[in-house]
């Protein structure tokens, strides 16, 4: 599951946040945390035997959903990730504390 979020990254398509330039472009951090609930969200699809075309529409649902939650229109994730491709220092922090994240979580689950 992991290539559905590369695929919706380059679909969409250095610490300080974004610009004032960049108005409607999420945050280091709300990006960080949208990112951590969608990889969340592909690793669970990962554990389930199915199809990709199967795991596929089960995810998109879950991602519409979480663009909700957040109140992300398609239109703000493209600026974002779009924003963040063009300034790569700025997307390898956030990708850095996204894995940063996702590392702890792991240590702390019991196996």
């Amino acid at each position: 599951m992991k290539q559905y979020t590369i695929l919706l990254f380059f679909w969409c398509a250095a610490c300080a946040g974004p610009t004032q330039e960049a108005k409607g472009v999420l945050t280091k951090e709300e990006l960080t945390t949208f990112l951590i609930e969608m990889y969340l969200a592909e690793s669970k699809l990962d554990n389930i035997p199915i199809e990709k075309d199967s795991a596929l529409k089960l995810f998109m649902p879950y991602e519409e959903k979480l663009m909700k939650k957040y109140n992300l229109a398609d239109s703000t994730l493209r600026k974002t990730y779009q924003y963040y491709m063009d300034h790569p220092k700025e997307m390898e922090a956030v990708y850095d504390a996204v894995i940063d994240s996702l590392s702890l979580r792991e240590q702390r689950t019991p196996n």
